[in-house]
């Protein structure tokens, strides 16, 4: 997320909204934020979701994610929202939004769904 350069900003247990600053050299030919760059945020936005929910020594990795592009991504920003829906023993399904915002408003430009699996840290 580095890279790109977004950042946390909210965490809650089963809640995380991350924040994505417009970027031209992030953009697709029409000048709208790339949609791998939506899914990106989407899926960590869901993994850290997931992950907050989960006990000491235990990680998470994707499983699958489907992420419905409604809106082009075009704004001062991107909003990135996972929420846990269920937390399981092995698998956990989190909800994802992705919003634009626009001149104050946000408009809903990517709405999904994630599985993502509990794994234990890897011990050195």
């Amino acid at each position: 997320m580095g890279l790109i350069g977004a950042e946390v900003i909210h965490a809650s247990h089963g809640k995380v909204i991350l924040d994505l600053p417009f970027r031209a050299d992030l953009c697709q030919q029409n000048g709208f934020l790339h949609g791998g760059v939506v899914g990106a945020i989407a899926d960590v936005a869901g993994g850290y979701a997931a992950y907050s929910v989960f006990g000491d020594g235990d990680d998470v990795l994707t499983v699958e994610y489907k992420l419905n592009l409604i809106r082009p991504a075009a704004g001062e920003r991107l909003r990135a929202t996972g929420e846990v829906l269920r937390a399981g023993r092995a698998l956990t399904v989190c909800d994802l939004k992705v919003h634009a915002m626009r001149e104050g408003e946000e408009v809903l430009c990517a709405s999904g769904q994630q599985t993502l699996m509990r794994m234990e840290t890897a011990r050195p």
